[in-house]
């Protein structure tokens, strides 16, 4: 191997068909071998992410070489996702720091951050911005970068994806920026925001469960919701018109459970986002509609929830 594995290029297609061979899973910003065998050896001689193909045959050292392989032998062996093993994770063009405390950023509402949201957001005025369980604070720290005329809020439940959020705060140094603790909306009382943006959990009980091993490294809170995958959903479109604006506008991932939730309210006009690859399980609901049909929502919620229910009552 020492003969063999002589230059940058080497490394990447030694440890993709490593990757290969070992049956890894890719669902963590990268989604093939190639990809994350390139971004881990990358890491691990302390390249940028971007480096030139020209540079595939520089030639490495013995000791740059042992750094790399154990690397790759970390990912087969731990079956860590790379992000987590090389502590970065690009999102909407920038980089995030990323460790176990929060799911690692992969969402495609990075895609909508680049475009400002149109054209939903049909030119409408954005004062107040918040992103709802923020996690590492990917999505709430892209929309103030981008925008830094927007007042954004990073809602959270989680203490240590709280801590990162911070930490990424300060990494991407943005000004407009406030993170608070709350199950949801619970502490928002009296906040109104001119656009809504949620990537909550969303995968069911039965799909956590079977997930394979690279996941079993992400924080289940992140993960886990309910037999459907809709239970923080459903909480989300009963409780987001207490906190939108009048003409404000609710855009939310909900994945695979996109089929269930169109199930329980087929009535609700929900607009599914088509991106660059299709579509991805992300929806934009006004406002008005969600006051018109909350009735039904507040229905399906409160019935996951009656405790709260109890203490709530009708909100409209």
């Amino acid at each position: 191997m020492a003969i063999e594995l002589q230059t940058i290029i080497d490394l990447i297609r030694y440890g993709a068909s490593r990757f290969n061979a070992a049956g890894l899973t890719y669902g963590h910003s990268y989604d093939n071998a190639l990809d994350e065998a390139t971004q881990l050896t990358l890491h691990a001689l302390h390249l940028p992410h971007d480096l030139s193909p020209v540079y595939g045959q520089a030639r490495i050292t013995e000791a740059e070489k042992e750094e790399v392989l154990a690397l790759f032998l970390r990912r087969i062996e731990e079956r860590i996702p790379a992000a987590y093993l090389t502590g970065e994770a690009w999102f909407a063009g920038l980089s995030f720091k990323s460790d176990p405390r929060a799911l690692v950023p992969r969402s495609p509402i990075a895609e909508l951050v680049e475009a400002g949201f149109e054209p939903w957001l049909g030119g409408r005025e954005v004062r107040r911005a918040l992103d709802l369980c923020t996690g590492s604070g990917c999505i709430a720290i892209a929309m103030a970068h981008y925008n830094p005329d927007w007042h954004v809020d990073g809602i959270d439940l989680s203490d240590e994806a709280l801590s990162l959020a911070r930490e990424n705060e300060k990494r991407l140094l943005v000004k407009n920026l406030r993170l608070l603790k709350s199950d949801l909306f619970s502490n928002l009382q009296g906040e109104h925001y001119d656009l809504i943006v949620t990537n909550p959990p969303y995968v069911t009980n039965d799909e956590t469960d079977a997930l394979p091993q690279e996941y079993a490294h992400e924080p289940d809170l992140g993960l886990r919701a309910g037999d459907d995958g809709l239970d923080l959903a459903l909480r989300i479109l009963r409780d987001a018109p207490l906190h939108l604006t009048e003409d404000g506008l609710l855009i939310c991932e909900v994945g695979e459970a996109e089929q269930a939730l169109v199930k329980l309210l087929p009535e609700l006009p929900l607009a599914w986002v088509e991106f660059k690859v299709g579509q991805m399980g992300i929806f934009v609901v006004e406002r008005h509609d969600l006051v018109a049909h909350h009735a039904r929502i507040r229905q399906l919620a409160d019935a996951r929830e009656p405790k709260a229910a109890a203490a709530t009552g009708n909100l409209f």
